[in-house]
Parts: C-alpha cells; structure tokens; sequence
C-alpha cells in the first residue's frame, strides 16, 4: 500500500497539461503530448481505487469490530418478527438500510417532470418555514439547479439528506459508538454515544454527531455544519447554524422510523421536522457496492 500510495504522489507531480523543456537551441518547448494525458488519467485513476481501498477497509474494520462486541443476532427472531436486540438490551439496528422515498428530488409533494419522478412529500405539514429573504434565495438555487446543486460537484450531501439518497448505508453499532457506511462515495458518519460536542468554531460536511437512547429509539444531536449542503434537488438549503436532532425507532426487525427535527435561525422562523421509513435489504448476497461519483466525470476539454 505504502509503494502505491508514493506512486501516485509521484505521478500526481507530473504535469498534465505539458512541461516545459529545452531544446539544444535553448528555447523552451511546451509538450502536449498523449503521455502527459495519459499520466494524468492514470494518476486520477490511482487516487480513486487508493481512497476505494482506504474506505472498503475502513468498513471491513468496523464491521469486524463492532460486529465483535457480541451481538444477539438470531435467525429465529429475525423470521418471527421480534426486535433483535444487542447483548446490552439495546435495539439492534445493524445491518443494510435505504429509503425508498422521493425526497431526494423534493422534499415536498412533487409531480413528476423529465428525470424526476412524482413523489409525497416527507416534511410535516408539506411546508417550509422560510424566511423571506431565504426563500428568495430558495428560488434562485431551484433555477440553477442543474450546476448549482453541491451534488453535481460530487460534495457530501449533509444531513439528513444523506440519510434519503437512493443508495444504501450500513449500520454498524457498537456499545459507544455507531457508524454508519454509505455506498455514495464511500461516506462514514460517526455517531458517538459518550463525550461531549467538540468547542467551536468547526465545521463539517456531516456535522458533529453525539447520540443518547430514549427507550428504544436512538436520539441524535447533530450540529456544526457548514453552510454548502443543500437538502434535496430542489434548491432547500440551509446556513451554517443548522442544528439537526435525529430520530431512529426500530418499528420491527426490518423497518425504522427516521424522524429529523431541522432548525436554523438564519434561515427559517422556526423549526420545520421530516419523517420517513427506513428498510433493511433483506437479499442473501446484500452488501454495499460503490459510487465513486468523481470516477465518473468527463475530462474537460483542456484549450490550447
């Protein structure tokens, strides 16, 4: 690993739009040759499968580990629909999730347009709470939404959006922490169930994660974001006083009920919540696949 990881760095040195060199008359020469382009790819390539490699062992690992604390996993009470439970008592939520929702695209009551399939809105009562100003700005994402999405960029979505993309995450969980893995480009959110928030000013793509059980549903306080995710396709963003407190209650051995209570003053009046389902995959062979989303884009044509 080591080797290849210097190789790469070595190959990311090159310069891939051409390097300079004399010639015997002394006058410097600009190659644009196939070889730097094909440098460039490779090493493009190499940074990819390296940061595959880095999070498919990031998980192998968790999943060895947390799957190690001693769960009471069982066929029988998976088959006869009771709770599986850990060794503590607590709700055993491991496993391959996703919703099947269309918040993705809209977070409210939708109908279908080209690439956009129609969908029933998550957030409760089907509204919003903008702010005037915010909601002008809301307009303004809608319409340039095709560049302007941080998705398109292949940016971590945030949260909770990440939690409604149509890709499957896994759950790992342990006695002091759960991880979850996603398949969109190899994300992992940490949720510590001991400590305290770190102090600020810090922000993150994700946010900082600390949960606490209230019975038998997982409670989670998320705060310390930035402020360049956005909630779905539809242009519903949010500042970087976003504060998210998360709700996971097991309503079976396959389904939970994931609740998001959203607040930001800079943004909305007040706070606003989305509820939704959340299914286990349930197929013998389930297991996350992968969405490298920088693998594939189409190099921009480079001018002369």
């Amino acid at each position: 690993m080591a080797a290849n990881f210097s190789w790469v760095l070595r190959g990311l040195a090159r310069q891939p739009k051409g390097a300079s060199v004399k010639t015997d008359t002394g006058v410097a020469t600009r190659l644009e040759t196939n070889t730097a382009v094909a440098s460039y790819r490779a090493s493009r390539r190499s940074w990819i499968q390296v940061g595959w490699m880095a999070a498919m062992l990031v998980s192998v690992l968790a999943v060895g580990w947390f799957g190690s604390v001693g769960f009471a996993h069982s066929a029988a009470a998976q088959s006869s629909g009771v709770l599986r439970r850990t060794t503590d008592g607590k709700p055993d939520l491991s496993g391959i999730w996703q919703a099947m929702n269309g918040a993705e695209w809209d977070l409210l009551d939708h109908a279908a347009t080209k690439g956009v399939p129609a969908g029933k809105g998550i957030v409760e009562g089907n509204e919003i709470p903008y702010r005037p100003e915010a909601l002008l700005k809301k307009k303004e994402n809608f319409t340039s939404r095709e560049t302007a999405d941080p998705l398109k960029k292949c940016f971590l979505p945030g949260v909770p959006r990440i939690m409604y993309l149509p890709y499957p995450f896994q759950i790992a969980q342990g006695p002091n922490q759960i991880q979850m893995l996603f398949e969109y480009v190899h994300a992992v959110r940490n949720i510590f169930l001991t400590g305290q928030h770190y102090p600020p000013p810090i922000d993150w793509w994700l946010g900082d994660a600390r949960g606490r059980w209230d019975g038998d549903t997982l409670v989670v306080d998320v705060i310390d974001f930035n402020d360049v995710t956005w909630f779905d396709q539809a242009g519903d963003f949010h500042s970087d006083q976003l504060h998210v407190v998360e709700r996971y209650t097991p309503t079976g051995p396959d389904h939970i009920r994931y609740e998001a209570t959203i607040e930001d003053p800079k943004t909305f009046t007040r706070p606003w919540k989305i509820g939704m389902t959340l299914y286990r995959h349930k197929e013998k062979d389930a297991q996350l696949l992968e969405y490298e989303c920088f693998a594939y884009e189409t190099p921009e044509p480079r001018s002369r």
